[in-house]
């Protein structure tokens, strides 16, 4: 079965998921919600997020996040693996806190962000859980109504933005907007994609550039070995040039573009050895979390972060 497609870009806004293994829980005690709100202010101060929403069920969360940097995996990578640590250490258990990889939808800014954060915010009330969204403490609803304090981490500007100017009539008309959403459908209910949730311009113009550019490890190695570009127009004008250039030229062949390191050795008349070394020794200098540079400015020109 393939994956899902992971879509990765600058100011990208992400509605992300992640269960408990077997459905087991991922949350404990309050212990383990405080620790993980405090693992998700790291990630938003080191990987320069944006978190629009929150809520932290027993058996999985969900997140609403803008990636200033298009590094979604890095930062997630870094939030289940770092608290699936804690998680075992404090409960003196070992193996998976959660079930498989987590699960991610592109979300349109214009069309679907307000949707899906009265979503996220209305878990509790679905599951019987509350009667009504202000008296669960574990999600970012409580800040954005202004009930209390919005933590650090928490990014409320842009969702009271869209309701009115003055901060308190905001939130006023933001928990009138959460609370008219209560009977509503999930926003992707009779999405055409998996992975997208946007209108059909946004659709259109995200998946043919995954295919012509097919840099994400995610995408069937047969589709992306279909439209990489080959090692001549990678490689070929980098013999000669400065080392850095040169190094640069192969880690993106190797890591983006899915080049074994043999074949890249082959072209440059290199040892596969030789070719590893350089892509341990550069890639410890490089910051990998981001795109190859032709896709990070394409996909930045299409959809530009704002604020």
């Amino acid at each position: 079965m393939v994956r899902p497609l992971r879509i990765e870009f600058p100011g990208a806004i992400y509605h992300l998921t992640s269960r408990g293994n077997a459905r087991l829980p991922v949350f404990e005690d309050t212990g383990d919600r405080e620790v993980f709100l405090t693992l998700i202010e790291e990630i938003v101060n080191r990987f320069h997020w944006l978190c629009h929403a929150y809520c932290l069920m027993d058996n999985h969360y969900h997140l609403l996040v803008e990636t200033v940097d298009g590094n979604l995996s890095c930062g997630m990578r870094h939030l289940n693996g770092v608290y699936t640590q804690h998680f075992n250490r404090r409960h003196q258990r070992v193996g998976h806190v959660f079930q498989g990889r987590f699960k991610s939808m592109l979300v349109q800014r214009e069309s679907y962000l307000l949707e899906v954060c009265r979503y996220v915010v209305l878990n509790p009330v679905r599951a019987g859980m509350v009667k009504g969204p202000e008296e669960y403490t574990w999600s970012s609803y409580r800040a954005t109504s202004g009930v209390s304090e919005a933590p650090p981490f928490l990014t409320v500007d842009w969702i009271l933005s869209q309701f009115a100017a003055n901060r308190q009539e905001a939130q006023e008309l933001y928990r009138e907007f959460v609370q008219a959403g209560i009977t509503a459908s999930a926003p992707w209910e009779g999405s055409k994609s998996r992975s997208i949730l946007g209108d059909q311009t946004f659709i259109d113009a995200i998946e043919p550039a995954l295919k012509e550019r097919a840099l994400l490890k995610e995408v069937p190695r047969e589709d992306r070995l279909a439209f990489r570009p080959s090692l001549e127009q990678l490689l070929g004008g980098e013999r000669g040039k400065d080392k850095d250039e040169r190094n640069r030229a192969i880690l993106s062949a190797h890591l983006h573009y899915g080049y074994t390191l043999a074949e890249i050795g082959t072209y440059l008349g290199f040892h596969y050895t030789t070719i590893s070394k350089i892509v341990k020794q550069f890639s410890s200098k490089t910051d990998n979390s981001r795109p190859d540079p032709e896709f990070y400015n394409f996909m930045n020109k299409l959809y530009p972060y704002q604020e």
